[in-house]
């Protein structure tokens, strides 16, 4: 029997609570459970409402979804383009090895280039080896000269007071 056949479709608001799912199951994975502050209300609005910068994808195998992708546009100055930079890439446990999540990056990476992109980017985390083998045998390279930076909660609102 071989591997099951995968599908990737757009996400739509009735996937809300697939994609919150999803997104919790992640964030386990990731050890950041307490760190999912959404819900599925939240989820409706930021990926579907009117104004959404964010869009997502779900891949499916034999009908049954296995699996999310959630990107943005972002823009490099240098190159004068837009860029895709992807936020979340999951798939269940059951169904890694099966070529799912490589076909979630292609279909991301085929946007990029039918849209005249100039990158497609994402973060890992340094402790999630089978990612970042995954991801370099895709042909990604680590861009360790970079260092990110968050400002978010209460920082965020302090920092963006006048003063």
């Amino acid at each position: 029997m071989g591997a099951p056949s995968v599908q990737i479709r757009d996400a739509t608001a009735d996937d809300a609570a697939l994609i919150l799912r999803f997104i919790r199951e992640l964030a386990i994975y990731e050890k950041a459970e307490s760190s999912v502050q959404t819900d599925e209300a939240g989820i409706r609005h930021s990926l579907f409402g009117e104004g959404a910068k964010a869009r997502a994808l779900v891949c499916e195998a034999d009908g049954q979804a296995i699996g999310y992708a959630v990107y943005f546009y972002n823009y490099s100055t240098w190159l004068g383009r837009n860029g895709i930079y992807l936020e979340d890439l999951y798939v269940s446990p059951a169904q890694r090895g099966s070529g799912a999540g490589k076909a979630l990056l292609q279909h991301i990476a085929r946007i990029a280039v039918a849209e005249g992109c100039g990158r497609f980017e994402w973060s890992v985390l340094d402790w999630n080896e089978p990612a970042i083998k995954f991801y370099e045998a895709a042909g990604a390279k680590p861009q360790s000269e970079w260092t990110v930076y968050r400002l978010e909660g209460e920082a965020l609102k302090t920092f963006a007071q006048p003063r």
